[in-house]
């Protein structure tokens, strides 16, 4: 009856394969990264009309000192400095 399922709902399988459904780890704000990673900040962009994707921005630990208790204000500047900037791309579970 398994295959039968699947042929019926091939989206089940897709979800029980990824696992997208669940969140790691669990009950965290991930809107509030501050609280699990060191000077970082979550930002929004805005991609095409009606599509915004969260990102997080991370200072490096040798600017740690530099980055406590700045605003979102602070870190957008820090994006355009000459420090080289490293995008890491996590894939599609729907989580950070």
């Amino acid at each position: 009856s398994v295959p039968f399922l699947i042929r019926l709902f091939p989206d089940v399988l897709t979800k029980f394969v990824f696992l997208n459904f669940l969140a790691f780890p669990f009950f965290v704000d991930l809107r509030r990264p501050e609280l699990l990673v060191n000077n970082t900040i979550s930002l929004y962009l805005t991609t095409e009309p009606g599509i915004t994707v969260g990102i997080w921005h991370t200072v490096p630990g040798s600017r740690a000192a530099e980055a406590q208790g700045k605003d979102q204000h602070w870190y957008e500047e820090a994006l355009g400095d000459t420090h080289p900037v490293i995008i890491y791309l996590h894939g599609n579970g729907g989580t950070r």
